[in-house]
């Protein structure tokens, strides 16, 4: 046994953000793999530039943010498109946001609201100032070029 057995040392240190409490920066990577399982239409939906809702099969209430099962009666639900066009029911305007939007901030969080359609689809609303954002105004739907498989693949503009 090696009494004088020592790990290599770096000149790598770590930032200390604050003492009381100790807060350190690390970084952290991994890759992850995740199934969409029943979501999986709705996104490859989005690939496909069409926006998919689901629509009970026994009392006939329409979901914008797709559900397996009717949240009203719990029967199954089954796969609708969605109009790429509606208008803003409410919107909000975040100062903040998370890591994927750190470079957009401010940006604008609308509500759409759908003709023919219960429930209301989150999402962007691009190329207006926050402060031109109102409700009922009319907005269209955008789909990125290439898609991530993601719900930001799709934002909302106005028309």
């Amino acid at each position: 046994m090696n009494k004088h057995a020592k790990l290599p040392e770096t000149d790598e240190g770590t930032v200390l953000f604050n003492v009381d409490p100790i807060i350190v920066k690390y970084h952290y990577e991994i890759d992850y793999l995740h199934s969409y399982a029943q979501d999986s239409p709705f996104f490859a939906g989005l690939a496909a530039k069409k926006l998919l809702g689901s629509r009970c099969t026994a009392c006939g209430y329409s979901y914008a943010t797709p559900r397996g099962h009717c949240m009203e009666c719990g029967a199954a639900t089954e796969w609708f498109e969605l109009p790429l066009q509606g208008r803003i029911h409410t919107y909000t305007t975040c100062h903040f946001g998370g890591e994927a939007f750190l470079k957009e901030t401010l940006f604008t969080l609308i509500l759409v609201e759908f003709d023919g359609v219960d429930t209301l689809f989150l999402s962007r609303l691009v190329g207006a100032e926050p402060d031109e954002a109102t409700i009922g105004m009319q907005v269209k739907a955008r789909f990125l070029r290439n898609s991530k498989f993601k719900p930001t693949d799709i934002y909302f503009v106005p028309v």
